[in-house]
């Protein structure tokens, strides 16, 4: 039996419970007894639908209703009381006014529903960078996801009645009402309410809420950096580790990076990669005047098509327990699932991500949406390292951005140094994917992939990216990258996935001092021979094509670039030289 302590913390589930009706509350202790009763809850219910205990152990399908499977960045808003605060980026509104229109939606919005109250850690509980948060919601969809994606139970227990601050969540599903949802952070008050959505990304109040948006804010404030990273370990021969963090907008190849493979050649040199994150990153500068990384997570919540056995098999191992699979399609055969680009057979008796009966054989229509997920424990992923466990953090040699880009970017380039690469984390640009509510293809600027996750206003976001710079001895060395290059047939040029390992390798080796670069305007990229090929089906002519600037089209490039700065009422100066230096170089 739970016993909270904490007079802070009973106060706000008292009010939040008197807005939202609830017949009962239910607190979460994160043990097994009572999570397994919870999930035949589920069941029982059809909330969910447990799997095939022999395939899947602890498995679990989750359907959304059709119109609420992505975020919706359209209905995120960060609510200050100035709009200054919040920046030309972010959906604004007054915090005042924000209050006063969810109290009506959030009036008995959880009349004969039990709440759930959720204490939970991003991060280790007990560590440096750990942030302790309550979500309270009427979704046993979110109780379970939860319990995979953040540190739930006792140590966080005993941290609030100890007096540990907390971000306040509130969640409702109430209607699932497209017309009146919201995700609506209060930076000031270290608040999230969301209500009338159940798909996680807008609902898993930890994650992007929590950890991105409100942690920039929280990380700005307190002189850290909360940003959208993956964070990776690679292993020479030697046995060295080095760590580096990337940065891509969603269903970019994030997670294929982080769980990346080394390819066979690499492999037998002796090369190894470890996964600490796949998402975000959490990054405090150290004693030694090095930056040092975590990740708050604790599971992986992961983009399903696409995902298989060559393009990323330590994902795909990751799935196979105790993972929660939503919108994906279902065979009802064997009561499994399957995803476009799963490489196995199509099911001919399953039901698609509607539900509805669904022949892979004679479908003219997808099994799985093309933003279907899994949330499944980092424990399970194969390649999870041991550094994951501590909660400590790693130093970071290298910051990797990157986007997903048929033409412009070369294959990887390394930025002048600290600043300069600030200035190309803010050009950053890719083309959009299923992952968030929109057209898809269309080229719109992400600067550091934080554009919908940044709780601030981006021209201060910039400033404290320079400003961190100021504080650190030995800054980690700052590249971009581009695995999407494609050639005029429209073929993609470079083969990514595991031979990705190829280009991070020259970056480590730029970092010590070692590997062979050219100038170029817009930084300094591989020379000729500079990266390991070998075994690779790359010709001298296509490295030339996917490492060279072109002049021509960087300055239509400067163009948008221009018109994109334009949007900030204060940019730092930094960066206004770096696009003019561009400028200048180009012509």
């Amino acid at each position: 039996m739970i016993e909270i302590k904490n007079e802070k913390v009973l106060d706000w589930v008292r009010e939040c419970a008197e807005l939202t009706k609830p017949a009962e509350i239910v607190w979460i202790d994160g043990s097994n007894e009572q999570l397994e009763a919870l999930r035949k809850e589920a069941c029982d219910t059809g909330e969910m639908i447990r799997l095939n205990e022999e395939k899947l152990p602890g498995c679990y399908y989750y359907r959304t209703h059709p119109k609420d499977v992505a975020r919706d960045e359209k209905r995120t808003v960060i609510c200050t009381t100035y709009q200054k605060d919040a920046g030309p980026t972010n959906n604004w509104v007054q915090k005042d006014e924000m209050y006063a229109k969810l109290r009506p939606l959030f009036d008995g919005a959880m009349k004969g529903r039990t709440m759930y109250a959720i204490p939970f850690s991003m991060g280790r509980p007990g560590t440096e960078f750990a942030k302790i948060g309550i979500e309270l919601t009427d979704s046993l969809y979110v109780v379970l996801s939860m319990n995979i994606m953040t540190h739930v139970g006792e140590a966080v227990l005993k941290q609030l009645n100890q007096g540990a601050d907390f971000v306040k969540c509130l969640h409702s599903k109430a209607q699932i009402d497209a017309k009146n949802k919201y995700i609506a952070h209060f930076p000031e008050d270290n608040t999230i309410w969301s209500i009338n959505s159940a798909y996680g990304g807008n609902v898993l109040l930890g994650k992007k809420c929590l950890a991105l948006r409100i942690g920039s804010w929280l990380g700005r404030k307190e002189g850290w950096m909360a940003e959208h990273m993956l964070i990776l370990c690679i292993e020479n021969p030697q046995g060295e580790k080095k760590y580096v963090c990337a940065a891509f907008p969603s269903a970019c190849g994030k997670t294929n990076l982080a769980m990346l493979i080394p390819p066979k050649h690499l492999q037998e040199a002796g090369y190894k990669a470890y996964t600490i994150g796949d998402d975000i990153a959490w990054l405090r500068i150290g004693d030694d005047g090095r930056l040092y990384a975590v990740n708050p997570e604790n599971g992986f919540f992961g983009v399903a098509p696409g995902t298989n056995s060559k393009t990323n098999n330590n994902a795909l191992l990751t799935t196979r327990k105790n993972t929660i699979f939503t919108n994906v399609c279902r065979n009802l055969d064997d009561n499994t699932v399957w995803w476009e680009g799963l490489d196995q057979p199509a099911p001919v008796n399953g039901e698609d991500w509607q539900g509805r009966p669904w022949n892979g054989q004679t479908a003219t229509e997808k099994g799985a949406h093309p933003n279907s997920r899994f949330t499944a424990p980092a424990e399970n992923c194969p390649s999870i390292a041991p550094e994951f466990f501590t909660g400590e953090g790693v130093p970071i040699s290298a910051i990797i951005f990157g986007g997903r880009r048929a033409g412009a970017e070369p294959l990887i380039t390394q930025s002048f140094d600290w600043n300069h690469g600030v200035f190309m984390g803010s050009k950053m640009s890719s083309e959009t994917t299923a992952a968030a509510d929109g057209a898809v293809g269309v080229v719109r600027y992400d600067p550091m992939a934080m554009l919908p996750f940044c709780g601030y206003h981006m021209g201060d976001y910039f400033q404290h990216w320079i400003d961190m710079g100021k504080k650190m001895s030995n800054p980690p060395k700052i590249f971009n990258v581009n695995w999407f290059r494609r050639d005029a047939e429209g073929r993609f040029i470079w083969p990514g996935f595991g031979e990705n390992l190829r280009a991070l390798l020259w970056a480590l080796g730029r970092c010590e001092g070692k590997a062979e670069a050219v100038e170029t305007p817009l930084g300094y990229v591989p020379a000729a021979g500079s990266l390991d090929l070998t075994g690779l089906d790359v010709t001298d002519e296509e490295m030339q094509e996917i490492t060279t600037v072109d002049k021509e089209v960087w300055r239509k490039e400067l163009d948008g670039l221009k018109e994109w700065y334009a949007k900030f009422d204060h940019m730092p100066d930094e960066l206004i030289a770096s696009l003019a230096k561009l400028e200048l170089a180009l012509d």
